[in-house]
């Protein structure tokens, strides 16, 4: 499942920080399993083997991945993603589904109830913008 941190443009979200920021809401440490930086570097932020805290309900069965920004300079939601980022978060995905190749790639925002009942989530139904891209589609070749 594909997060996004959040951040403007341009900010820095160190993982220490994001760190603090999740157990100040309570959690274990950083709920995201992976952290992709804005410079395409991965940190492991949370055992692959320990359930995540990063979508209420799917926990327990999926893995989390972050990525630093979401957010443009004025604080609207935009896919902020750099060209490592995106590198690296499709090396992480090919990596994940060899190791659960049934597995399905989905974003956040894509667990968003079907308020209207048509089978598909659409925009008006995004609880969450995140991760500001449509992460179905961008790796479904990947799989």
């Amino acid at each position: 499942m594909v997060h996004c941190s959040a951040t403007r443009s341009g900010t820095d979200l160190l993982p220490d920080a994001l760190d603090r920021m999740h157990r100040q809401r309570g959690f274990n440490g950083t709920g995201y399993h992976f952290y992709i930086r804005r410079d395409g570097t991965v940190v492991t932020a949370r055992p692959i083997e320990k359930i995540g805290a990063h979508a209420k309900g799917y926990n327990a069965h999926s893995v989390g991945i972050c990525y630093e920004g979401g957010l443009n300079r004025q604080g609207k939601a935009m896919d902020t993603r750099t060209e490592e980022q995106k590198e690296s978060l499709a090396s992480l995905i090919v990596w994940l589904k060899s190791k659960y190749p049934d597995s399905v790639v989905c974003g956040h925002r894509d667990l968003s109830p079907d308020l209207n009942g048509n089978g598909m989530i659409e925009p008006n139904e995004w609880i969450k913008m995140c991760p500001c891209f449509d992460a179905q589609a961008e790796y479904e070749n990947l799989m």
